[in-house]
Order: structure tokens, then sequence, then C-alpha cells
């Protein structure tokens, strides 16, 4: 398993401020050296969106043994399809000609252990509460289901007959199809 290379620590252990981002800037500028037009439009070659989690253990592309340019990556907190997935789901639909959809939700979820009061703690920190819900779960399979059912009900998208979940496995890199019906 490959993972990054270390960043410059401030004074207590602590990443020092900008050292993250420079570091992205110049692994850029390598990456741009080197690049050459690809030669493709926005459309995804496989006409697909894959929802995910944004958690830094799934590499999507890998684990689904994708290129450049084979579909559309929406990925949020938990993978969740949230009003704003609907949206980009129906943009990817609508403007951009993908006809299926790929929901990815994993073991060891970091949404499986907060909850709503997340909201209520960030309101007494910053004094507004958040317009969006924080969208915890306790059981992976069954917010899977939820997902394909919101996808599958969307009014915005016209393309909802092929609509599958999954949750990935961090430990073993392994898929497990999640049956909507159960």
């Amino acid at each position: 398993m490959t993972t990054s290379a270390s960043v410059p620590a401030g004074s207590e252990g602590a990443i020092a401020p900008g050292a993250v981002t420079d570091r992205l800037v110049t692994a850029n500028e390598a990456y741009a050296d080197a690049f050459t037009d690809p030669g493709m439009d926005a459309r995804p070659v496989l006409q697909v969106a894959v929802v995910a989690c944004m958690d830094a253990r799934l590499d999507l592309h890998a684990a689904l043994g994708l290129k450049l340019g084979d579909c559309h990556t929406i990925r949020n907190a938990g993978g969740v399809v949230t009003d704003d997935v609907i949206r980009s789901l129906a943009i990817s639909q609508r403007a951009l000609g993908t006809r299926r959809v790929v929901l990815i939700h994993h073991t060891n979820c970091g949404m499986e252990s907060i909850t709503e009061d997340f909201r209520h703690e960030l309101e007494m920190e910053v004094g507004q509460r958040p317009a969006w819900a924080v969208e915890a779960f306790r059981d992976v399979d069954q917010d899977v289901r939820q997902s394909m059912q919101r996808v599958r009900t969307s009014p915005f998208l016209p393309h909802t007959d092929d609509v599958r979940g999954f949750v990935f496995d961090v430990r073993t890199g392994r898929l497990r199809e999640i049956d909507p019906a159960a």
C-alpha cells in the first residue's frame, strides 16, 4: 500500500501552515510538465456516475478499474445522497450523458460515529445553525438502501433504472453489493 510522504511539522508536531498546499502545488508542477491533453470532453466514456464517501482510504479509480474519463465521481461525507448529490447527478445525466449510478459506502465510516448533535454543537460554537443535515447513520447497509431509494425516486433524474449500491470493505478492498429490497 502506498501512503503520502511526510509533510514538515511545526513545533508541536502539527503540520506547518501552507506546507500541504505547497506540496500539492509542487506535485502539480511535475504533473503539468509531463501532461498531454487527453483530447476528451466532459462526458464520461462509461456513462456512469459514482457517488462515494470522501474517505481518504478509498482509491475509487484503482478499486473499480477506472481510467481518466470513464466516470463522474461525486464524493461527500458518508457517500450519502443529499440534495447537492441529486444536483450533481441531474447535471451529470441531463447535460453530460450518464445513464447509470453506482453508490459506494464503506466499512468503518466516520459517519457511523457521529450524530445529528454535531449540528447543535456547531451552532453553540459559532452562533449559527448549519442549514444542512449531518446525515449520520448507524447501519451502513440501510444507508446505502436509503441512498438508492433517493436516487430512484428523484423527479430530477431521468435515468433511475440502473442504480446499484455497494459497501467497500476498507480492510479487504472488496465491494459487497446491497440488495435494495432487504
